[in-house]
C-alpha cells in the first residue's frame, strides 16, 4: 500500500473522529437511564438491522457461511465488548475521560503490531508507551479527590475497550481485509446484537425513557455506529489500521468540546496536558508506521 494518506482519507479520519466523539455524549445521556447492556444492545442491534435493510434493497449477499466466523469473532472484540464497557464507564465518569483513554487504542494497536505484524519495538516506540502512560496515569488523577471502586472500575474498562479496538484492527488486517467493508460492518454489528441480546432481561431500564434518551440512542445506533463503521472499515481496508486508528488523535479535541458544549463538563488545564501526554505518544508510537499496514 502507498504509505502516504490522501486527502479524502484525511477528511474521512476527521469526520470519523467527530462521529465517535460525539457518540461518549450520547452514552453519557442513554446509559445512566438504560444501563449498558440495554445500551448498548440497542446501538449494535439498531445499526446491524439499518445496514442490513440496505444489502437487502441492494440484493447483495453477506456470505454467511463463508464469513460468519469472522463476522462473529469482529462482532465480539469490536462491538458487543468495547461499546458494553463504555456503556459501563458512561454511568460513572464524564464523557470527556472516556474520550481521553479511547485514544490508548494505537498504544495497544502497535503492541499488536509488534507481536503479530512483525513490527519492531525501537526506541521511540518506548518513548511512545512510556508517555501514553503518563498521560493516562495524568487524567486518572483528575478524579483523585473521588476515586473508588466504581470510578477505577470505569477506567478500567475504558482501557480494556480501547485494547478490544486494536485487537480487532489486527485481526481484521491479518484474517478478513479481503472481505468488503460494507458486508463487515452489517454482519459484525447483527452479531453483536445476538451477543448481547441474552443479558436484556436480566438488567431491565433504571429510569423512565424519554425522548433525550431515545434520541440518544438512535444517534448512537445509525450515525456513530453504522455510518461510523462503513467509514473505519474501509479506511482499514485502504490505509491499514494502526493508520486507521489515529483517528483517536482528533477525537479527545472533539469528545471534550462535544462535552462541554451539551453536558457542561468542565474542560481544566490537567486534562488537556493528559490528553496531550497520550496524543503525543501516538506521534512516537506511529512515526515509523509503514506503508504495509
Amino acid at each position: 500500500m502507498n504509505p502516504s494518506v490522501s486527502r479524502f482519507d484525511t477528511f474521512s479520519l476527521i469526520v470519523l473522529a467527530g462521529i465517535w466523539g460525539g457518540s461518549f455524549i450520547f452514552m453519557r445521556i442513554a446509559a445512566p437511564v438504560l444501563g449498558p447492556i440495554w445500551t448498548a444492545d440497542l446501538r449494535v442491534g439498531i445499526a446491524g438491522l439499518v445496514l442490513w435493510a440496505v444489502f437487502l434493497v441492494r440484493g447483495a449477499s453477506l456470505g454467511w457461511r463463508e464469513h460468519g466466523r469472522h463476522y462473529l469473532i469482529l462482532g465480539f472484540v469490536n462491538s458487543a465488548l468495547p461499546f458494553l464497557l463504555y456503556a459501563f464507564a458512561a454511568q460513572h465518569i464524564p464523557a470527556s475521560y472516556s474520550v481521553i483513554l479511547n485514544a490508548t487504542s494505537p498504544l495497544f494497536g502497535a503492541v499488536l503490531a509488534i507481536l503479530f505484524l512483525k513490527d519492531r519495538l525501537t526506541a521511540m516506540k518506548w518513548i511512545g508507551l512510556g508517555l501514553g502512560a503518563l498521560g493516562v496515569a495524568l487524567v486518572t488523577d483528575l478524579g483523585a479527590t473521588a476515586t473508588g471502586a466504581m470510578f477505577w472500575l470505569s477506567i478500567g474498562a475504558c482501557l480494556l475497550a480501547a485494547a478490544c479496538y486494536a485487537v480487532g484492527a489486527t485481526y481484521l488486517k491479518l484474517r478478513a481485509s479481503h472481505l468488503n467493508p460494507a458486508a463487515i460492518s452489517t454482519a459484525s454489528l447483527l452479531c453483536a446484537g445476538l451477543i448481547l441480546a441474552p443479558g436484556l432481561p436480566l438488567v431491565p431500564p433504571k429510569a423512565p425513557v424519554t425522548g433525550l434518551v431515545i434520541a440518544s440512542v438512535a444517534a448512537l445506533a445509525v450515525v456513530c455506529s453504522a455510518l461510523a463503521y462503513l467509514i473505519y472499515y474501509r479506511l482499514i481496508a485502504r490505509i491499514g489500521p494502526t493508520r486507521a486508528l489515529t483517528v483517536t488523535f482528533l477525537m479527545p479535541v472533539f469528545g471534550m468540546l462535544w462535552g462541554f458544549l451539551f453536558l457542561r463538563e468542565q474542560i481544566t488545564l490537567k486534562m488537556i496536558a493528559g490528553a496531550g501526554l497520550v496524543l503525543l505518544s501516538l506521534r512516537f508510537v506511529l512515526s515509523t508506521a509503514d506503508g504495509r499496514r
